[in-house]
């Protein structure tokens, strides 16, 4: 853990570089000592359907949902979860300069007693 899921208006696929975006986000969780390195996952996904404000097609968004075992303290979350909305602003700041784009981000914890996890990827890291 933890899970960066970006939905994304498909409106969005020729100006953002999502796969760009995705590496930024990973490079800045594993950055952040509450994230273990191991455990990040990113991933964006594309909305082909969606309403947004006044129904104009040019309006986006880009919604970061990040999903975390609990356990961390707030003040430890909340510095997390500021430092990815600003490296995904900073990120998105030249294509939001030009373009109408929503961009949200939530924070959740996951009951680890009802999330069973399993993996390898630990053992094939090096060192």
């Amino acid at each position: 853990m933890p899970h960066f899921q970006i939905d994304y208006s498909g409106n969005l696929e020729e100006v953002v570089d999502m796969a760009g975006l995705c590496e930024h986000i990973r490079a800045t969780a594993s950055q952040i000592e509450t994230f273990p390195m191991a455990g990040i996952r990113v991933r964006a996904v594309r909305v082909d359907h969606y309403a947004i404000a006044d129904g104009n097609p040019k309006h986006g968004f880009i919604d970061i949902s990040i999903r975390l075992r609990a356990g961390r303290a707030d003040d430890v979350k909340k510095d997390a979860t500021t430092r990815i909305f600003e490296a995904a602003k900073a990120f998105l700041a030249p294509v939001m300069a030009s373009h109408p784009v929503a961009l949200s981000l939530e924070m959740r914890d996951i009951d680890p007693a009802l999330s069973p996890k399993t993996g390898t990827i630990r053992d094939h890291l090096e060192s």
